[in-house]
C-alpha cells in the first residue's frame, strides 16, 4: 500500500533537517522524525495538557495536532503541525500561535522550546 506524501509536510521535514545540520541543533532533526511517522501515530494534545504541564509565558512545540478541549489559563507560544480551529482562538486568547515554519525562523538554535506530546 503506497502512502500519499503531502508536498508541504515534506518540504517542511527537509527544511527542519537543513536547518539542523547548518545550525548544528538536534532539536530539529527530532522534530523532524517525529513528522515522518504516520499520521496515526503522531500526537493529539488537548489544550488542557497544555495548561497543566507548562508554566506561564513557556514556548511549546508539539510535532502533531493541537485540539481545543479544555482552557488555558496562562500565556503560552505554542507552535504545532496543525490546530483546531476551536484551539488556534483559545491560545491566541491569551498567547501566541506559531507554525513550525515562523518559529524555525524566529528561534534557528531552539533556544528555550520543550517539545510536548
Amino acid at each position: 500500500m503506497n502512502r500519499q506524501k503531502n508536498p508541504a509536510q515534506e518540504k517542511l521535514i527537509s527544511e527542519l533537517k537543513t536547518l539542523a545540520i547548518t545550525e548544528k541543533v538536534k532539536f530539529w532533526k527530532r522534530i523532524a522524525s517525529e513528522l515522518e511517522k504516520p499520521t496515526r501515530n503522531k500526537r493529539i494534545v488537548n489544550l488542557s495538557k497544555l495548561d497543566k504541564v507548562t508554566k506561564d509565558g513557556e514556548l511549546v512545540i508539539v510535532p502533531g495536532k493541537v485540539l481545543s478541549s479544555g482552557e488555558l489559563t496562562h500565556k503560552l507560544i505554542v507552535s504545532a503541525c496543525s490546530f483546531s480551529q476551536n484551539a488556534k482562538s483559545k491560545i491566541s486568547q491569551k498567547g501566541e500561535v506559531l507554525s513550525i515554519e515562523d518559529l524555525m525562523k524566529k528561534n534557528p538554535k531552539a533556544k528555550g522550546i520543550r517539545i510536548i506530546g
